[in-house]
């Protein structure tokens, strides 16, 4: 295989140089962490195991077994139909969802961040390539070729009006009819 231009090597860098910003920012994110934020990710690592499903199973399953009397001379502690289990399926759901809930609040932080970054990435690529669409119209015109009927071209070289598409993604999402 022949050797990589300037070209795919700028691009494979720029695309590193992306992969490290993506990942400088949830690494930032996540020095940042309070403890509670920390807390509830370790906690959501481990709920979010098949350990943990195996060990609830299990657990349940022993419960019923101990409170159905099936084995001879086990008191039940929790006789059917099992209020004081269902108190505490009900208080270890409730702990889990709300774990869940500060765990994605967080991660929709880095999410936002990363949406920030790629909008400007976006507008700033754009005017990159508006500037080439500028660029290669001048070649054109000196070698005195006529594109002046091409009318994408001419939409192209138009700068996208940065405020006139916040406006209108702000009317879709925040549904403001201003």
């Amino acid at each position: 295989m022949g050797a990589k231009n300037a070209f795919e090597r700028s691009l494979e860098q720029r695309m590193e140089d992306r992969h490290e910003l993506y990942h400088s920012l949830k690494a930032k994110a996540d020095a940042r962490r309070s403890f509670a934020e920390r807390l509830a990710d370790g906690i959501m690592e481990r709920l979010g195991s098949l350990i943990f499903l195996v060990i609830n199973l299990v657990l349940y399953f022993l419960w019923v077994v101990i409170n159905v009397e099936i084995i001879p001379g086990l008191k039940p502690i929790d006789p059917f139909p099992f209020g004081l289990m269902t108190m505490f399926a009900s208080l270890e759901a409730l702990i889990i969802t709300i774990v869940v809930l500060v765990s994605q609040n967080r991660a929709s932080k880095v999410a936002d961040l990363r949406q920030e970054v790629d909008l400007q990435m976006i507008v700033k690529t754009e005017a990159e390539l508006t500037k080439l669409m500028e660029m290669v119209k001048a070649l054109l015109d000196k070698h005195e070729i006529n594109v002046s009927e091409d009318y994408i071209l001419q939409e192209m070289l138009q700068p996208t009006d940065v405020q006139e598409i916040e406006k209108i993604l702000e009317e879709e999402v925040l549904g403001k009819d201003d």
